[in-house]
């Protein structure tokens, strides 16, 4: 065929519909009609740009720090409060109310108390039902996943260079995984980060990203007391914006009108849903009762202590601060005043109390990773080698799936951490109460169905005194015996190694009748045989009749 040929055979297809069919003709109805191909042309283009969005680079850089993740918390180091949370929520689950009063002691009986994180209580009670303790490890891991996930794209959102995200979230990781435990807490971490990529959303111009927030906070009153602090964000956030300003290194861009607005009903939506729990306003109140009126759990209770710089985690921390003014000194980089006051915030704070690292990792991962976008060379999707990449993925996945946990690794990890055994003797060989516990024993005792003496609800044992009275016992402070026995106690278990067993050991008023690896049985020589129902047996905690 000529040139020519070829020319006429296009004129005749670029003819108007009108001219190549009549009006009203079949043909014509169909000429006017989407082409079947090419629809599913159009439709296998959008699958295979999908695809290719999964398979991408910044993707799988997102897959190898969830496989960090894994590796981080396959090791399943139950923190000790797991146990009464999943009690909690299954008396939740199975009597559809909440508690009002303490149900689980019987040094604080019948004193106020409310399951103040219920939402993730119930969370963590129907996994469990469902799942065991490979259902626990499984939520974990989705929840480190989640986090570390959200942090990357918290990170690469604001830098706008996914490889910066990447190794700010991965150096991060060190220091976050001190919170990554089967805590309500995890919620909270999560929800916090999610605040601040919907604001930085919003600053980018995607605005309609704010009005989750109201309905997130609903869920994060429900589920942590770390609301309140995403509550503070919000406010800094408008509030930084309601002038203009230039001071070296430290800017601020007023809000238009429209914007003011929009963030200002976020903020008093969000603020309305904090009163949408069981317990209605009442529950807002507790995250203010722990900052004020716990100096005894402050004080002694390890994650209330300063940041521990003589440690790997305090030296890293120690590193990546002095690092960040380095820095800015030499390069004298523009920030907003949002990003560095909440990053002071979180820097102070996390130096006050170890357990606000979780402040400091989400609020200084933009500030990292915008210093290394200036190095990092930026994503180039046309480089992109989707076969390596899923390949890298498929062997994630597959290495998870591989090095998960079995059952019976998952038991022997709780056996070798709480007093599993012990509680197994004492259900043959029951002993006679009240019964005194160690503290981080306090929690399985309860999921057990045992009464404790002390437990992780550190705030409610220091407003009854109780904390104060154990800590007396165990630092085996003067009259510390004395103080034992004003509680009438017939038998302790405890730690092995802890101070108190060694007393008791030498004591000829109490003998061991039950020792292993984690704890220690003592029985008080004068207790005699007893039958029946004691303080020291398992009992079903049996919630309040003033439950709501």
């Amino acid at each position: 065929m000529s040139e020519a040929d070829d020319i006429l055979r296009g004129m005749r297809i670029c003819k108007p519909p009108e001219v190549l069919a009549p009006a009203n003709s079949p043909a014509a109805e169909v000429a006017d009609e989407p082409s079947s191909v090419d629809a599913a042309i159009a439709q296998a283009r959008r699958i295979g740009a999908l695809l290719q969005r999964v398979v991408s680079f910044p993707a799988m850089l997102g897959m190898l720090l969830a496989g960090a993740a894994f590796g981080v918390v396959r090791s399943f180091n139950v923190d000790p409060d797991l146990w009464w949370h999943i009690k909690t929520g299954d008396l939740i689950l199975s009597t559809h109310r909440w508690a009002t009063t303490d149900p689980y002691s019987y040094t604080a009986k019948g004193m106020p108390w409310m399951s103040c994180e219920w939402l993730g209580d119930v969370v963590f009670a129907a996994v469990y039902r469902i799942g065991g303790l490979r259902g626990l490890e499984a939520l974990l891991v989705v929840l480190a996943g989640a986090v570390i996930l959200a942090l990357y794209a918290f990170a690469t959102l604001r830098c706008g260079n996914s490889k910066a995200g990447f190794v700010a979230a991965a150096v991060l990781l060190t220091l976050a995984n001190a919170s990554f435990n089967l805590r309500p807490q995890m919620m909270g971490y999560l929800f916090l980060i999610l605040t601040l990529i919907a604001l930085e959303r919003f600053r980018q111009g995607k605005q309609r990203a704010v009005w989750m927030l109201p309905v997130l906070f609903m869920f994060w009153i429900n589920s942590h007391g770390s609301w309140i602090i995403g509550l503070g964000v919000v406010a800094l956030y408008i509030a930084c914006g309601l002038v203009s300003f230039q001071v070296g290194s430290l800017e601020a861009q007023r809000w238009s009108t429209s914007e003011r607005l929009r963030l200002e009903t976020v903020f008093m939506l969000s603020l309305a849903a904090v009163a949408v729990t069981p317990y209605g306003v009442r529950l807002a109140a507790y995250p203010f009762t722990v900052a004020s009126s716990l100096p005894i759990s402050v004080a002694n209770i390890l994650e209330w202590q300063v940041m521990p710089f003589n440690l790997i985690g305090g030296k890293i921390f120690l590193v990546l601060v002095l690092g960040f003014f380095l820095v800015q000194m030499a390069f004298r980089i523009s920030w907003r005043a949002f990003e560095v006051l909440l990053f002071l915030f979180g820097t102070a704070m996390a130096c006050l109390h170890v357990r606000f690292l979780l402040l400091f990792v989400p609020f200084f991962a933009p500030l990292m990773a915008t210093i290394l976008a200036r190095w990092a060379p930026a994503y180039n999707k046309v480089k992109d080698q989707y076969l390596i990449n899923f390949a890298l993925m498929a062997g994630i996945v597959i290495a998870m799936v591989h090095y998960f946990p079995s059952r019976s690794d998952m038991n022997k990890k709780v056996a070798d951490q709480f007093p599993a055994q012990a509680l197994a003797y004492m259900q043959q060989h029951p002993v006679p109460g009240p019964l005194f516990n160690s503290y981080g024993f306090g929690g399985y005792m309860i999921e057990a169905g045992y009464k404790t003496f002390i437990d992780g609800r550190s705030e409610l044992f220091e407003q009854t005194g109780v904390l104060d009275d154990y800590m007396h016992i165990t630092m085996l402070k003067p009259g510390a015996m004395q103080v034992l026995n004003g509680y009438g106690i017939r038998s302790c278990l405890l730690q092995r190694d802890e101070p108190l067993a060694t007393v008791l050991a030498s004591i000829p008023d109490w003998q061991k009748v039950y020792s292993d690896g984690v704890s220690a049985l003592y029985v008080k020589r004068d207790g005699g045989d007893v039958h029946g129902q004691t303080a020291a047996e398992s009992v079903p905690a049996v919630m309040s009749a003033q439950a709501r």
